[in-house]
């Protein structure tokens, strides 16, 4: 899945320097992409409406990153709410067999609503460059937590006879939508190459970066299930034991989620709102702007407490839109791109597969996702204990 899905974010940035080359433009999004694709196929019909390729992915563009904001609300509260809970019986002993008795505390979607403000104050902030220090920031921040969490992890690992070689089938749809939002960056892609002093060397950069975040994916998720098996929760910061040092591990990671989000916010916001600040004069626009933005970032919140479930927000989010940016929509625009001027039918055949299997994951994981979401507590299947392996 990781390979397929940087192979297309490799496809979209080749075909956007294509048209960058042959429109002498400087710089070219997703969207424009796409439209400049269509206006190169040999169709009329889609040559009419290329327009409508820029709006599409803008709309899905909206929805999955809005989705990951959504995502990083449930993952915020909580870990929060673990850390509260277990505060009066924090100790030094980080014992995994110590049991601390959790004090109740208030209900995930009130922390939700709790870190609003603060979420609200992070997106005020619009330069890239000043979110880029942020991002610097809660990079190194995971990292440093990723450090700690694996050498929890890989000490103390049972016996992996006992766990099951496969899963029901059932569950593999969920496992997709999971698998295609973590390995979903497709959206900012463009973007921060626009921004490089030197975007030229992107194309590296990227393949690197993202062997290091497949490595760090399947590594994390093997040893999580082998640690923890079925017991495993939807994000592993909550199988941690409740001592001082993991419990600011949780905090330091939420520390570094909390930063992502404004990263993460940073294309809807502008695709979304520099139209709508354009119908407004100058003298009101800095406030409509900022009433806009509050107003996203409310609508991620309100979004995020009717689905508290982090494992389904996660799979819904990755089936319904990172699945048609990050699988389907790239290898259709090669195929528009390139097909005029002449393409091997191996490649042809190639993209169709590719496109194929992510709408194939988009309607089969969309369905199981909604299915879990509505199903009744007590029969919902624990589908993070599969999506790990």
């Amino acid at each position: 899945m990781g390979v397929v899905a940087v192979h297309c974010m490799g496809i979209l940035v080749k075909c956007a320097h294509h048209f960058c080359n042959r429109f002498q433009k400087q710089f070219l999004d997703y969207g424009g992409a796409v439209m400049y694709g269509l206006e190169a196929t040999p169709s009329a019909c889609l040559r009419t409406h290329a327009i409508w390729g820029r709006r599409i992915v803008g709309l899905f563009l909206i929805i999955t990153q809005l989705g990951f904001c959504c995502v990083y609300f449930v993952f915020l509260a909580d870990n929060l709410k673990q850390v509260v809970s277990a505060a009066n019986g924090t100790t030094n002993d980080c014992s995994p067999n110590r049991t601390v008795v959790m004090t109740p505390t208030m209900d995930s979607r009130l922390y939700m609503l709790s870190i609003l403000p603060f979420v609200v104050l992070l997106t005020f902030i619009q330069n890239l460059k000043v979110l880029s220090i942020f991002s610097m920031l809660a990079n190194v921040a995971m990292l440093g937590s990723l450090v700690v969490i694996y050498q929890y992890i890989v000490r103390d690992i049972p016996d992996p006879r006992n766990l099951p070689l496969a899963a029901a089938w059932k569950t593999y749809p969920l496992f997709f939508g999971t698998a295609i939002f973590a390995f979903e960056g497709i959206g900012v892609v463009l973007p921060l190459e626009n921004k490089m002093k030197k975007p030229r060397q992107f194309p590296v950069i990227l393949y690197v970066g993202m062997s290091i975040v497949t490595i760090l994916y399947i590594s994390l998720g093997v040893l999580g299930y082998l640690r923890f098996g079925a017991d495993i929760q939807a994000s592993i910061t909550l199988n941690l034991p409740n001592c001082w040092l993991y419990q600011a591990v949780k905090l330091l990671f939420s520390f570094g989620i909390f930063f992502t989000y404004a990263v993460q916010f940073y294309v809807p916001a502008e695709i979304i709102i520099p139209p709508l600040v354009a119908r407004v004069s100058e003298r009101w626009g800095w406030l409509v702007n900022l009433l806009l933005r509050m107003a996203l970032v409310c609508v991620t919140c309100v979004l995020a407490i009717l689905i508290p479930r982090l494992d389904l927000v996660i799979s819904l989010v990755g089936s319904v839109s990172s699945s048609a940016l990050a699988l389907i929509f790239p290898p259709l625009l090669e195929i528009a791109t390139y097909y005029s001027e002449g393409m091997h039918p191996l490649v042809i055949a190639k993209d169709i597969a590719i496109s194929l299997f992510g709408f194939v994951g988009f309607v089969v994981g969309t369905y199981e996702a909604l299915v879990e979401l509505v199903a009744p507590a007590a029969t919902v299947v624990n589908a993070t204990t599969v999506l790990v392996q």
